[in-house]
């Protein structure tokens, strides 16, 4: 989504970052280009004007132009800002210790709300909750059947109700959650196509019902400036407490994002990039402008790779084939399915610092050559995946068709393969050696 944006700051900062000394001019020159990108971002221009007019004040303060990296002080400066423009600290979910916890989402129809509230069932049950999700959206057509399809998926119960009446029913499921033992409620409510007093009256009624814990007001990224204006006319009537962003996969230039915060005072506390229910986390303020000036987010993607790993725990007779530097092609597609949970190559070359400088990055990786070796690896037999070297060419030409492939890109992910584990032979053989090289005397192993 901000890929243009962080694009023209790149650009500026090259810049700055490449004058020895700055002056004020040059000061001046990088705040009309940076207040350009971001008004053509769509960012909110009173939003722009300020912060344009902090990063200036602190650029030409002497510590800054007398100093002699000033491009880079600069570009901590913009950083530091842009932090403060996200919302300086991530906002946590708020919960009381009441139970069952109430959550309600509100929005408009259409920005994502009931995948939302999917999502965000399948992300508290992660950290050890027990949801109930409450269908109160009794004016979209399918939209409950569509809640309990996700919930069917997620295997997260869903509470439809009888009748049409929305307060009603937001009260019968609170009633439920607390009857099958369910420490959470995530109310779904309905939504307009645009701001009306019937929506906010609806959402107003159910809130003075279930007395919810937190509202939190899903938006959709895609929707730009309008998205703010909407934020604040909820936040006008019905007070929420948080946004959940949505749709920040879109290609929209990110300007409801950026201004969301600073128009509405309220925070940012959830982000949803894409259709799978792992493709939403908390907002992290300082990640986020990091991405956006090109910086990466190493610690997320720590973190996505470590809650990969829990979800796939490696059992103790492939540690210790592993750890003897023994690899099958199992292994291989447990390590595709770990990358696709991380966002896939994209995602995770887009998380690491310096990735923007790359030219057309989505199109240096091909996400299609995991689904074709995936598709590969599954058209082989338990025995071929466990010992390659049966593979003649009557089960090539098999595993070929099985896949939907030609023969030469069983051959070619063949030959990687046994290149691959190859070089963990002999990575492991190294390792073994320099254990023995790197003993103190005595026998005692130094480090």
């Amino acid at each position: 989504m901000f890929d243009n944006l962080s694009d023209r700051l790149q650009k500026i900062f090259a810049g700055l970052t490449g004058k020895g000394r700055l002056s004020e001019a040059d000061v001046d020159v990088a705040m009309r280009e940076i207040r350009m990108a971001l008004l053509e971002a769509d960012v909110n221009f009173k939003v722009v004007k300020e912060f344009v007019a902090r990063v200036k004040e602190r650029a030409v303060g002497s510590d800054v132009m007398n100093s002699l990296t000033p491009g880079q002080q600069v570009i901590k400066i913009v950083l530091d800002e842009m932090v403060h423009l996200l919302g300086d600290t991530n906002s946590k979910l708020a919960l009381s210790g009441r139970i069952p916890n109430v959550l309600m989402l509100v929005g408009l129809q259409g920005s994502g709300k009931t995948t939302a509230t999917a999502k965000l069932a399948y992300l508290m049950r992660k950290q050890g909750r027990r949801p109930l999700m409450v269908a109160c959206d009794v004016h979209r057509p399918a939209a409950i059947d569509q809640l309990e399809a996700l919930g069917r998926e997620m295997d997260i119960p869903v509470y439809r109700g009888e009748g049409t009446d929305p307060v009603a029913i937001a009260k019968q499921g609170v009633r439920a959650a607390i009857d099958s033992l369910r420490d959470l409620v995530i109310v779904d409510t309905a939504g307009r196509l645009h701001v009306d007093e019937e929506m906010m009256d609806e959402a107003a009624a159910i809130r003075d019902v279930v007395k919810p814990d937190q509202i939190l007001m899903v938006v959709d990224a895609m929707t730009g400036q309008d998205a703010v204006n909407v934020a604040a006319a909820f936040a006008e009537k019905v007070n929420f407490d948080g946004v959940i962003m949505s749709k920040m996969d879109g290609d929209a230039r990110g300007g409801a994002a950026l201004s969301i915060r600073q128009v509405t005072g309220k925070p940012i506390k959830f982000i949803s990039a894409g259709e799978k229910p792992e493709a939403f986390e908390p907002f992290h303020p300082d990640r986020m402008a990091k991405r956006i000036l090109g910086m990466g987010d190493v610690v997320s993607l720590i973190e996505k790779a470590q809650e990969a790993a829990a979800d796939a725990p490696m059992d103790e007779k492939t540690a210790q084939r592993l750890g003897k530097g023994d690899f099958t092609l199992d292994d291989f597609l447990s390590q595709i399915s770990q990358v696709r949970k991380m966002g896939g190559l994209g995602g995770v070359l887009k998380s690491l610092p310096g990735a923007g400088k790359l030219k057309d990055l989505e199109s240096q990786v091909d996400e299609k050559e995991l689904d074709r070796t995936e598709a590969i690896i599954r058209s082989m037999t338990l025995k071929e995946r466990a010992n390659p070297k049966v593979m003649n060419g009557t089960r090539r030409e098999r595993v070929a068709r099985g896949a939907g492939v030609h023969v030469s890109d069983v051959n070619r992910l063949l030959k990687q393969f046994a290149e691959t584990r190859k070089m963990m032979k002999q990575l492991k053989t190294m390792q073994g050696k320099g254990k023995k090289h790197m003993r103190m005397p005595g026998g005692f192993p130094g480090f």
